[in-house]
């Protein structure tokens, strides 16, 4: 399956937040689109950091963004969810 352009992208997002705000989604497709976005951004944040962590010889302070970016995509899992997240890992 082809990557959606930004403008196509752009498009459904603003069609799913309509959709949203009118409460005219009964398969939850909008709510899922703008859900998965959102959740997106963070896994992407991750790999970047991920990468920067490898290609940068695996310094301490890589890894520590590292994991901070990591956790604050649980974070956001977790309020995404309802629920509250008990962290062991850097703040």
């Amino acid at each position: 399956m082809s990557k959606p352009t930004e403008e196509e992208l752009e498009t459904a997002l603003k069609m799913s937040a309509q959709m949203r705000d009118k409460k005219i989604d009964p398969f939850y497709i909008a709510k899922s689109l703008l859900s998965h976005n959102s959740r997106i951004k963070y896994l992407e944040e991750i790999m970047k950091a991920a990468d920067r962590y490898i290609n940068r010889g695996m310094s301490e302070q890589e890894k520590t963004h590292l994991i901070r970016t990591i956790e604050k995509a649980k974070d956001e899992e977790s309020l995404a969810e309802g629920e509250t997240r008990s962290s062991f890992g850097l703040e």
